[in-house]
């Protein structure tokens, strides 16, 4: 995988690599990712279905659309996207993600294209997707701006992008850093630096400098009681997601 004009932050990428065996141990360093994957898989496939005139009580209702992961990780997206009959490839720049995911989508009957390469790679390949995801990435690259213009190049005309990350306040602090790395220990501490956090609005100019127009916005919200996470249009303060049509 080559390096060259990439938005990947190597110190980030080994954060994740050292924690890569523990993808789908949903009681493991990802347990809050699993806890949250529902909430953020039904706000995707929401999302794209609204854009491509899908119904999601049909079988395979996303065939014939092509997604791509970037940052997929050991594959938490990417497995029930392709169940849902898309064409799905993976990315991520942590080479030991890969072996992962390839390894549980083949014990899960499933075909998936799953790569060690970057965005930008993918991009200076002429590759284009019809869904490019983003999801809890663009706080750990180097340049977001930069970043989100290759996944602006990466699109069809017409083409969606799903962008989540995490809220830059006192609020995303206490319980991203100190609540989940500190108090409950759901992750390593250092796996999250909140200088890096973006707020909505510059997530939104990020997306329009990059050539793409923000459709939806929605906060995923946890609630410790019920120990659940739901989608709320206004509560964005902690984690959330953006989606952009291409320009």
């Amino acid at each position: 995988m080559s390096d060259a004009s990439s938005s990947v932050d190597p110190q980030e990428i080994a954060k994740f690599e050292a924690m890569a065996a523990e993808w789908w141990d949903p009681h493991g360093k990802f347990k809050p990712l699993h806890m949250m994957n529902p909430c953020r898989l039904g706000y995707v496939t929401r999302q794209i279905a609204a854009e491509f005139g899908r119904d999601l009580n049909r079988p395979r209702a996303l065939e014939g659309l092509r997604i791509l992961d970037i940052g997929c990780g050991g594959g938490l997206l990417c497995e029930p996207l392709a169940r849902l009959g898309a064409t799905v490839t993976g990315a991520d720049a942590a080479e030991r993600n890969i072996p992962v995911a390839k390894l549980h989508a083949e014990q899960s009957g499933l075909e998936i294209d799953y790569r060690h390469t970057t965005a930008e790679a993918i991009a200076a390949s002429g590759e284009k997707f019809d869904v490019v995801l983003a999801m809890e990435v663009v706080e750990h690259v180097a340049d977001p701006q930069a970043f989100l213009s290759v996944c602006a190049q990466l699109l069809e005309s017409g083409g969606l992008t799903v962008v989540s990350t995490l809220n830059r306040n006192p609020k995303s602090y206490l319980m991203a850093i100190i609540g989940a790395e500190h108090v409950m220990r759901w992750l390593p501490k250092g796996t999250h630096d909140w200088a890096k956090f973006i707020t909505p609005d510059e997530l939104s100019g990020f997306l329009e400098t990059a050539g793409m127009v923000p459709v939806d916005r929605r906060g995923f919200v946890f609630n410790p009681l019920g120990w659940s996470w739901s989608l709320s249009e206004r509560d964005l303060s902690v984690n959330y997601a953006i989606a952009a049509r291409a320009g």
